[in-house]
């Protein structure tokens, strides 16, 4: 079981194909949300989409759809997998402590060289 929690909770390029994965499946669920979404907008608006929404003649419903997808998207992501995983990562490998920075140790170094003149 250790070894699984490692493996979770530390960077790697398995990890990353595992998270392609389920994110390209994870796109259907989006999507789906989303177009029910929009029927919720299209209730409202009396129109089932954006979709031919225009601006001074201009077609942009398009590029609303898609921006209230990837916004969606974006939220669902953060807080159903950054938010988690941070919180994990940060219970099951507490940050090490910090040693002296560079210029301390330099400066230590400066000092230690100038008192044996």
């Amino acid at each position: 079981m250790s070894g699984f929690k490692n493996f979770l909770l530390k960077g790697d390029l398995v990890e990353i194909a595992v998270a392609f994965i389920i994110a390209t499946s994870f796109a259907t669920v989006v999507s789906t949300f989303s177009a029910t979404l929009m029927g919720f907008v299209g209730k409202i608006f009396d129109q089932p989409d954006f979709g031919s929404a225009t601006i001074a003649e201009v077609n942009v419903g398009q590029f609303i759809n898609a921006l209230i997808a990837f916004v969606i998207l974006a939220a669902i992501v953060y807080f159903l997998v950054v938010v988690p995983y941070t919180r994990a990562k940060e219970r099951f490998f507490p940050a090490e402590a910090s040693g002296p920075t560079e210029i301390e140790l330099l400066t230590d170094i400066r000092n230690a060289l100038t008192s044996r003149s």
